[in-house]
């Protein structure tokens, strides 16, 4: 009985996870795949603020915590499973701000799906000639603040996190320091 129970709650979760998953954006073109296949074209879930707080904002704070504590000192959570500093997570130390450059690399591409929108629900503006190179900027940053983590030096985390920095102030300065929300994106 108890097998049935589990199955049955386990049931119940997913169908209301798939219940609660919101519809997905307007799609883009298919992609033709090398068979000839049209691929699945990707889908939008996320604004643009929702992305950021989601994947950016997070990893970045990864890499400049890493400029004040030299991710080898710090301590493990209590369970690492279950840890929310990444640092003091499972796949923590330098392995975390590796993987954490490399989510803000792999993000960077997020930001060029069409369809995304930005918070005040105007599209992001990646048919700007600016956007592209703000959007390489971040995923060159990325990578070399993966580079950094990868050689377990602090010094090389602060040119990385100057890198960082320098990114995502392109970008912000013209598209998110607005004096209202309306004004941003444009």
């Amino acid at each position: 009985m108890r097998n049935r129970t589990i199955v049955f709650v386990t049931f119940a979760f997913v169908a209301l996870g798939q219940a609660q998953t919101p519809p997905p954006a307007r799609p883009a073109a298919p992609a033709q795949t090398k068979s000839g296949a049209a691929a699945p074209a990707p889908r939008v879930y996320a604004n643009l603020a929702q992305l950021m707080r989601g994947i950016l904002f997070p990893a970045s704070n990864v890499i400049f915590a890493a400029q004040n504590d030299n991710p080898d000192k710090v301590p493990p959570a209590k369970d690492p499973a279950t840890a929310t500093d990444l640092l003091a997570s499972s796949y923590g130390k330098w392995q975390a701000v590796e993987n954490s450059a490399l989510a803000m690399s792999e993000a960077a591409s997020l930001l060029t799906v069409p369809g995304r929108k930005c918070s005040n629900g105007v599209p992001v503006p990646i048919r700007n000639a600016d956007w592209p190179k703000f959007v390489q900027g971040l995923r060159d940053a990325g990578m070399t603040a993966y580079k950094a983590a990868q050689s377990k030096n602090t010094d090389n985390i602060l040119t990385a996190a100057d890198a960082i920095t320098e990114a995502c102030a392109n970008c912000h300065n013209k598209y998110r320091e607005k004096p209202t929300l309306a004004d941003r994106c444009k």
